[in-house]
């Protein structure tokens, strides 16, 4: 068949009209933008990498959006986390010691804002509630204190800026000075055992209410064999001061046949429909989710239960009543449901563990904020050229997972964190 040049001015046409009608069905059909930060070093500055997904709402399909990867702004990024309207996005690059601040776009862009220091030396993770920004730190800040000679662990809170106008006009979300803890004098609070204040405490990971009025903090005692694991609980207080709960003393992890725990390694917190109040807590050696009541300031042990080898991060969805945990030595997800009480059982209530298949290592994990329909890990792969991100969907009536298509998707090299935000979000 031979066409004329008016046929092939209207082919042209037409395929053009189909293109950019298919580029706008994807467009609409993003439901969330996936931020997962990766440690290996890159770039003139050594800086670390953010790679940015889009998730389609229809197949799951995740993919970077072109001008990924972003600059980390510091070198070894380690956490990251959302501002709670969810137009900024903070990643924590350890060996820096710094907070960057990047204004995301409604492309899913990133944009640096301002860079902070941490309160205290090695960060570790950090949680944003309303307008405070916590941050969770190896060690306090004192000269004596490095990797050669430990001391315990402490954590800080950021207030965050309202938006300046002006010549110079800044968007909100800028973290300001660290709220100062009167009680030492510092812009932190060391994680000290009252019972033996000389002990190193080792931190490992932070979580805050959905209420913003509480937060905790999991830890464990280096400075005894075997190590023992506990929970630290601060009330929140008018512009982010801490108040320790129990008087300072945390909770010890005894939970029942399993024994003491030894490494707690991830922790979430989940507010039920009948308003209760439950804190999760993995220990990564004895191979358990520990589940708590929290009432009165006190965490009430309600049931401890197996998960796979070293797990390293914990999620509940917030609108179906699910816990997903990625086991790290394992490679997989397992899925566990939520009763009345805030138990964990395995899925559907079956009688041995529920797990799907991640990448290699999987050490983050997150719930995509828009439908709650999608899980997505972050798979470190140690010695690979790259990393990996697996993507999940959700039966929300089942709780099961299903890899989605051409999952787990390739990421930068020894990926490390993820944190996400819903689609159309900022106005940027």
């Amino acid at each position: 068949m031979k066409f004329n040049k008016s046929s092939q001015l209207l082919l042209v046409s037409a395929a053009s009209l189909l293109a950019a009608v298919l580029i706008t069905a994807c467009g609409t059909a993003t439901v969330d933008f996936v931020f997962v930060t990766s440690a290996k070093a890159a770039g003139t500055n050594n800086y670390g990498e953010i790679d940015v997904f889009e998730i389609n709402g229809v197949s799951g399909a995740m993919r970077q959006i072109p001008s990924s990867p972003f600059p980390s702004g510091g070198r070894n990024p380690v956490a990251e986390a959302v501002s709670s309207d969810s137009t900024m996005l903070y990643v924590v690059n350890q060996d820096d010691n710094t907070i960057v601040q990047f204004l995301i776009g409604n492309d899913g862009k990133l944009y640096p804002q301002n860079t902070v220091n941490t309160p205290g030396i090695y960060p570790l993770t950090v949680a944003v509630s309303g307008t405070n920004l916590f941050v969770l730190d190896t060690y306090e800040p004192l000269p004596a204190c490095s990797t050669a000679a430990p001391c315990p662990g402490s954590v800080g809170v950021f207030p965050l800026l309202p938006a300046t106008t002006g010549t110079n006009p800044t968007p909100a979300g800028a973290p300001g000075t660290p709220v100062t803890n009167t009680s030492i004098g510092g812009p932190y609070w060391p994680l000290i055992l009252p019972s033996s204040p000389t002990d190193v405490i080792v931190p490992t990971a932070i979580s805050v209410l959905k209420s913003g009025a509480d937060l905790f903090v999991t830890a464990y005692d280096s400075s005894v064999t075997p190590n023992v694991g506990y929970v630290f609980g601060f009330s929140i207080g008018s512009g982010g001061a801490l108040t320790p709960l129990n008087g300072g003393v945390p909770h010890n992890m005894g939970v029942g046949s399993h024994g003491l725990g030894i490494r707690p390694s991830a922790i979430a917190s989940y507010t039920a429909s009948n308003n209760g109040t439950y804190i999760y807590v993995t220990d990564s050696t004895n191979g358990i989710v520990a589940s708590y009541s929290f009432a009165a300031g006190v965490l009430t042990l309600i049931s401890d239960t197996p998960t796979g080898n070293q797990p390293s991060a914990i999620v509940v969805d917030p609108a179906y009543s699910y816990a997903y945990v990625a086991n790290a030595l394992d490679g997989n997800v397992e899925a566990y449901s939520i009763s009345s009480s805030g138990a964990l059982t395995f899925l559907g209530g079956s009688a041995t563990p529920v797990t799907y298949a991640a990448g290699v290592q999987p050490v983050a994990i997150g719930i995509d904020p828009s439908t709650n329909h999608f899980v997505f890990t972050a798979n470190f792969t140690p010695g690979g050229t790259s990393g990996t991100v697996s993507d999940f969907e959700l039966s929300a009536t089942a709780g099961t997972l299903v890899n989605t298509q051409h999952s787990p998707y390739t990421a930068n090299a020894l990926p490390t964190a993820v944190a996400a935000v819903p689609h159309g979000s900022s106005t940027q």
